[in-house]
């Protein structure tokens, strides 16, 4: 029986991850809340956003691993994030108005070599995600243990920045399931596609440090940098952690 093991969000792209008991999913859109707003850095190609752009206008894990150890608790009613990390503390901030307080509770986790963090961005109904379409990463944690065994280490899950994580499928059969629909609760999504990795799956996001290449056990493991699927919402509806989730 294929399980729905996690439900994970980001409410501020690459600044912090946040484990939910449930969620709406609504057609064609994502995950609520995920990627809400980014943080622009000084040599951003865009100023006034009103669209989607390419992340590298953004702060990532990939450019500054310490990121990568941030944890997040959004209030969705009053738009307020709770930030912890584990060396530069805590911050509450609401993003749409307290841009410069994030920026400077920022900077010392951000490389002196990188464009510095300038302002926190938002566009109403646009996730910040790495694709400009509303997926959703929808993820198996049997990969996870099979990659980490495979690496002699275990592998948090939060390395991968996945929404749904989907337990009782054997390891790697989510290639299969490209094509394919899957019910979860009430809602319904589509596979589409694999998801590429990059380098800031090496960061140990309890410490902040590259510690585990993950990118070079998948090349010389599977021939490719893959590890995760992308999903639309093709029916709408609540999704509980603990869900079964049925293949269509």
């Amino acid at each position: 029986m294929i399980r729905l093991a996690q439900i994970c969000r980001h409410p501020i792209k690459s600044i912090g991850f946040e484990e939910l008991a449930s969620a709406p999913l609504t057609q064609g859109r994502a995950l609520p809340f995920d990627r809400e707003w980014a943080v622009l850095h000084n040599a951003a190609k865009v100023t006034d956003l009103t669209e989607w752009v390419p992340k590298m206008n953004f702060l990532r894990g990939v450019a500054g691993p310490e990121l990568m150890a941030i944890r997040a608790r959004l209030d969705e009613g009053a738009r307020r994030v709770a930030l912890t990390h584990p060396v530069a503390g805590d911050i509450t901030i609401t993003p749409d108005t307290d841009s410069a307080a994030l920026v400077s509770w920022l900077r010392p986790l951000w490389p002196v070599d990188r464009p510095a963090p300038a302002r926190v961005t938002h566009v109403p109904g646009q996730a910040m995600t790495d694709v400009p379409e509303p997926f959703l990463a929808v993820l198996n944690t049997a990969s996870n243990a099979d990659l980490g065994q495979r690496m002699g280490r275990d592998l948090s899950i939060h390395r991968w920045r996945g929404n749904l994580w989907l337990d009782g499928l054997a390891p790697w059969a989510e290639w299969d399931l490209l094509g394919r629909t899957l019910r979860i609760g009430r809602a319904e999504l589509r596979i589409e596609q694999r998801i590429t990795r990059c380098k800031a799956t090496t960061v140990n996001p309890d410490t902040g440090s590259v510690d585990a290449d993950t990118l070079v056990a998948l090349q010389s493991g599977f021939g490719h940098q893959d590890f995760g699927t992308y999903a639309v919402v093709t029916k709408s509806g609540p999704i509980v952690r603990g869900d079964q989730v049925e293949v269509l």
